[in-house]
């Protein structure tokens, strides 16, 4: 490599390492902000209603089908192999497991990322190029304890609600699969499921979907507040909000792994 394509390929790693370490530390000073700004917790119950509607609720049928299929793509999955090595009494606490700990807290995250830290995002950019937050700010409003802290606080709530409502719907997707695909009784699942799995599984993945939820809910609000340059702005705060949620699930996810029992 010539010494100017050097130079540019180090410049490159530098600006997005400086970058990189801008906004971590952006979103970590607007966690604090929100943090501080919910002590004591001063919310409006009608705007946070509002907010658990348009996050939660309306996010439940995209969820919901999601969950569907990937109950039963990991019992088609697993199913034939279990099958071969005549361990069919092992498929429910296997799909149990398999949905508590990971597939359901990760899958669902991504999704509700996708749809909700997006909207949020693009919602929030808006509101910055056109000055909303500025009007505020001149009406001794603060913006963080009227804008951010409320859709923080839905957003987590509404994670860990469509996570357990995901979970149920993927059991019951896989369950069904699993008796009609492979004739192994509903006893036999169920009594795998009960025997074998304990509340600290599903307790695991509500811890894992509350981090999710202050992950995706702090970025995508952060790169809301942040954008600049109008319209194409605002798209390119969206796309940073996406990569950034889906890279803080992953990481989030590997860490919690090592650190939960």
């Amino acid at each position: 490599m010539s010494g100017p394509a050097r130079g540019g390929a180090v410049s490159t790693l530098g600006r997005q390492t400086i970058d990189f370490c801008q906004h971590l530390g952006g979103i970590v000073v607007l966690g604090l902000s929100v943090a501080r700004a919910l002590v004591p917790p001063r919310i409006s119950g009608r705007v946070l209603l509002e907010h658990l509607y348009q996050m939660g609720y309306r996010s439940l049928p995209i969820v919901a089908l999601a969950s569907v299929f990937a109950g039963t793509l990991l019992t088609i999955q697993s199913g034939a192999v279990v099958r071969n090595l005549g361990a069919t009494s092992l498929l429910g606490w296997g799909g149990g497991f398999a949905v508590f700990r990971e597939l359901g807290p990760v899958f669902t995250a991504l999704i509700f990322s996708g749809r909700v830290g997006t909207h949020n995002t693009a919602e929030l950019g808006t509101m910055t190029i056109t000055e909303t937050l500025d009007g505020l700010r001149a009406l001794a409003i603060d913006p963080i304890r009227y804008l951010i802290a409320p859709r923080v606080v839905a957003m987590v709530l509404s994670l860990v609600a469509l996570t357990l409502i995901g979970n149920l719907i993927a059991l019951s997707g896989g369950t069904a699969f699993a008796m009609l695909l492979f004739k192994v009784e509903f006893i036999t699942l169920f009594t795998s499921l009960a025997e074998n799995l304990s509340p600290l599984d599903l307790l695991h993945g509500v811890v894992k979907s509350i981090g999710f939820g202050v992950a995706i809910a702090l970025s995508s609000c952060y790169f809301g507040i942040a954008s600049r340059g109008g319209a194409v702005g605002v798209g390119r705060s969206v796309n940073g909000a996406v990569v950034s949620s889906a890279v803080a699930v992953i990481v989030l996810d590997f860490l919690l792994s090592q650190v939960l029992p």
